[in-house]
């Protein structure tokens, strides 16, 4: 069974956590490491996809200033989100030749590793037809946005685990107008360790993967 390392980055910065995912990715493309999985949490921050529109941000620069959230435009896929604290935010950084070549079977599976997640902490989730994420009853728990160059994987999946769900009035989350929820709203009391091994596991359960923790400080 292929190994995928799992490092875990703890809080990181927007702008650092790009940088360690643009280095992987080349380095990846050259095979000079094996596939990778970073989980990371972010200080406050909205990020507009390379496909997002402008008028899904719902606030100028001084508002997000006052707030303390940085913005950011970014190369994923997808519209506007916002990360920040109490959110899980995984980055693959797989080449798909050697799973498979196929970008929405990618995303699917990436979206089933998250609801099998769920599942574990009693959360009954699912997809919704033409809405790109994962929903608990009409609500969107996770957003995914992903980058794909030369069948090499980057961004990912931001699962809402104890986030602050005010910071989402800022924006119409990934272009939708439909409410966004969290593990914590929706009753569970997982701490971030365990939620974060629970997702390390179904992520490599679903892409047929065997995890193996690895040092955050050697890349």
């Amino acid at each position: 069974m292929r190994e995928i390392l799992v490092r875990d980055l703890g809080r990181l910065g927007y702008d650092e956590a790009l940088l360690v995912q643009k280095d992987l990715v080349e380095r990846r493309k050259q095979g000079l490491i094996p596939d990778q999985l970073l989980i990371v949490e972010h200080p406050h921050v909205i990020t507009l996809g390379r496909n997002g529109h402008l008028e899904n941000l719902l606030a100028n620069e001084e508002v997000l200033r006052r707030a303390g959230i940085a913005f950011h435009h970014t190369d994923r896929g997808g519209d506007i989100t916002y990360h920040g604290p109490g959110q899980i935010v995984g980055y693959p950084i797989l080449d798909l030749r050697e799973w498979k070549r196929d970008v929405v079977a990618y995303v699917r599976t990436l979206e089933q590793a998250i609801v099998d997640t769920l599942a574990e902490f009693e959360i009954e989730a699912a997809r919704v037809a033409g809405c790109t994420g994962v929903w608990v009853g009409g609500k969107k728990v996770a957003a995914i946005g992903v980058h794909i160059s030369r069948w090499v994987t980057s961004h990912g999946f931001a699962l809402n685990h104890t986030t602050d769900l005010s910071y989402f009035q800022y924006i119409v989350p990934c272009g939708i107008t439909k409410p966004v929820t969290s593990m914590r709203e929706l009753g569970s009391i997982a701490d971030r360790e365990t939620v974060t091994a629970a997702l390390a596991r179904n992520f490599a359960s679903n892409f047929q993967f065997e995890a193996v923790p690895a040092l955050t400080e050697t890349f």
